[in-house]
């Protein structure tokens, strides 16, 4: 007792001390630094880790192709994120976040508000401590764009034009997915109408299996890929490939889901990140087991491809609401999108849309499912309200991706020729092979 009276009392000593109480007040005013240098990290961070998913695309891509159109299909994904993040900063960032911008209110940004950055060694004074720094906010914001566009590029495989293609790319980065992204994201007139997609089931996902089934039904399929009613096989070049690029496009799903939560400067908001990386994980690993077990039961043999899809189905399942489910809905969430591609990849083989990698079944429809299932654990949220507006984005994103396509088939030509199909488009648009050490007979 007796050291505690006199701690208190040297206490209140030294607070009455002219030095000590202009310390303390000048403590009092300094700002909260922490939320901000928290979420530019979680914003740094999360933008790496979705940047390599465009590896992930990459490697999945040239797994599921003949080895023919392998270097094609690399060429394609190096590109593509290259003008993704070009086109961005140009047009799409400002066009996505217009704030109080807008050309039409809740629909349309301004066009060529060209993204720039804080100035060199910003003080504290100056920054925006109640969020993140715009270098990382854009960062991040444009993985997202570019992965939209490398959803189209396995798909329509094997038999497009490259500068065709890459000028759709040009047009979806910069235009399509920013505008349509808008009306949730920066706060347009379907975030007021309610809608909910916190990562991207609907406005990177299922946009980017719009804009892909669009191109496919234009393009065609691949010479040869329906015969007299029969489908026939077009096994890949490399399994262990399509593998790895599915690790990694799980591993950069952790950034992508963690990373929209937009916020790591409290315990609550770390918190909840974690609660995100768990559910993520485990709505993936319920779609590969699904489709494990699906195509066990439904072939007598399982099937690998169909595997890397479930697990990719399931990711997309979770993506809309990763936060709010139990890791038991997360899992149910994630089976459910397996499900959906063991059944719908031989349906769109019977409608004869070819789809190379098995895109459309991932991203659109488990998209679709994923944008659904939301209401189930998110309060304030409605099946109905879920429904129009994944129908909106859909319809916008596959009507003006469609006219784009049409155009550049009248102008430019999107197909290669059939002799060029035949040989491959590695030689034949490029001049080199993957693999040319390894040549028939």
């Amino acid at each position: 007792m007796k050291k505690l009276t006199v701690t208190l009392a040297a206490t209140t000593a030294l607070a009455a001390l002219p030095g000590l109480a202009f310390a303390q007040e000048t403590a009092a005013e300094t700002p909260d630094i922490t939320p901000y240098i928290f979420t530019t990290l979680l914003f740094l961070i999360g933008g790496f880790l979705v940047f390599w998913m465009a590896a992930g695309f990459a490697m999945l891509e040239a797994g599921l192709v003949r080895s023919k159109n392998v270097t094609m299909q690399l060429t394609k994904n190096v590109a593509l994120f290259s003008i993704a993040a070009i086109m961005y900063w140009l047009i799409g960032f400002n066009l996505m976040y217009p704030g109080d911008g807008w050309l039409i209110n809740g629909v349309m940004g301004p066009l060529f508000a060209v993204t720039s950055l804080e100035p060199v060694g910003l003080g504290a004074d100056a920054a925006a401590l109640d969020y993140a720094s715009a270098g990382s906010d854009f960062f991040f914001q444009l993985m997202f764009c570019a992965t939209t566009a490398s959803i189209v590029s396995g798909t329509l495989a094997e038999r497009i034009k490259l500068w065709p293609f890459l000028i759709f790319v040009a047009i979806l980065t910069g235009v399509i997915y920013p505008i349509e992204a808008s009306w949730q994201w920066g706060g347009g007139f379907l975030s007021e109408m309610g809608f909910s997609d916190f990562a991207g089931s609907t406005l990177v996902h299922a946009a980017g299996g719009f804009a892909a089934l669009a191109g496919a039904l234009i393009l065609g399929p691949r010479i040869g890929k329906y015969k007299e009613g029969r489908v026939i096989p077009m096994p890949g070049s490399n399994l262990a490939l399509a593998t790895l690029g599915t690790f990694i496009l799980w591993l950069g799903w952790f950034g992508f889901n963690g990373g929209s939560q937009l916020a790591a400067g409290t315990v609550g908001d770390v918190t909840d990140v974690s609660r995100i990386f768990a559910n993520t994980n485990m709505a993936a690993a319920a779609g590969a087991v699904t489709a494990l077990i699906l195509t066990q039961l439904l072939f007598k043999k399982p099937d690998l491809t169909m595997v890397l899809n479930g697990a990719l189905a399931g990711l997309v399942s979770i993506t809309a609401g990763p936060l709010d489910p139990t890791l038991f809905g997360a899992l149910w969430i994630g089976a459910v999108g397996g499900v959906i591609v063991v059944f719908t990849v031989p349906m769109l083989d019977k409608m004869k849309i070819d789809d190379v990698v098995g895109a459309i079944p991932v991203h659109l429809l488990a998209g679709l499912w994923g944008t659904f299932a939301v209401p189930f654990y998110t309060a304030d949220t409605s099946f109905v309200t879920q429904i129009i507006g994944f129908a909106i984005i859909g319809a916008f994103t596959f009507i003006v991706s469609g006219i784009v396509w049409l155009i550049l088939k009248a102008t430019l030509g999107i197909r290669v020729t059939e002799e060029d199909e035949i040989n491959g488009l590695d030689m034949a648009e490029l001049g080199m092979e993957a693999y040319p050490e390894f040549k028939a007979g």
